[in-house]
């Protein structure tokens, strides 16, 4: 220590004269300007420690932000995709139920169309039975009634066209199992294999769906 001491008298005696009369006369000045150059080294590397531990903190931070922004676009997405797969079925359950009230307006009088076809069934046979030669101004009473009928029968197809409830009469229409049934088949000159011969009873269809088919005889191969 008294070696430090004279090395640094020796060299600042020719320029600070006074510091060196300083330390010579008080040695602890120098001990405490190296404690004091020994802190200041230590607070240099504290400082520099400092700033390269906020150097990696901010990466750390990054990289856990990253990290939270990939997982928080990844749940984006999908919720995304469940609410665009909800809106989907939400608009065919929609498309679904508007065709079923439109079809329920169509055909919900179907069971009402079905017994009215048995009405219209008797009148059209009653009108064929009666003997068209009798029917004359000799017979004012069955004439009426068989006008009457006439008109009946007229009026109640008006109805059913209006509701979209239309005859089936397929006499010499190619056969359709979706609009005839077949009763009978038979061999029949001059017709077409295949062909409708003779209606039986007439069918009905209601907006273009077959409500009851029509009783035909088929013309088959001889």
């Amino acid at each position: 220590m008294a070696a430090v001491a004279q090395c640094v008298r020796a060299a600042l005696r020719p320029r600070y004269p006074l510091l060196s009369f300083s330390l010579r006369t008080s040695p602890r000045l120098l001990c405490v300007a190296t404690q004091q150059k020994n802190s200041g080294q230590n607070l240099e590397e504290d400082q520099s420690q400092r700033q390269n531990e906020q150097r990696v903190e901010p990466s750390s931070v990054e990289k856990t932000l990253t990290e939270e922004k990939a997982k928080l676009e990844e749940q984006l997405k999908d919720v995304t995709d469940k609410y665009k797969r909800a809106l989907a079925d939400a608009e065919n359950v929609r498309q679904r139920s508007q065709k079923l009230v439109e079809e329920a307006k169509l055909y919900g009088i179907q069971s009402f169309c079905k017994d009215l076809l048995e009405v219209a069934d008797i009148l059209e046979k009653a009108t064929e039975s009666v003997p068209k030669e009798e029917i004359k101004d000799e017979n004012p009473h069955l004439k009426s009634l068989y006008e009457g009928l006439v008109m009946t029968e007229s009026q109640i197809q008006k109805v059913f066209k209006k509701h979209g409830l239309l005859r089936l009469d397929p006499v010499g229409a190619k056969f359709d199992p979706y609009e005839h049934e077949a009763l009978f088949h038979t061999p029949m000159e001059g017709k077409e294999p295949g062909t409708i011969a003779l209606v039986s009873k007439i069918g009905y269809k209601l907006h273009g769906r077959t409500l009851r088919p029509a009783l035909v005889g088929v013309v088959k191969d001889a």
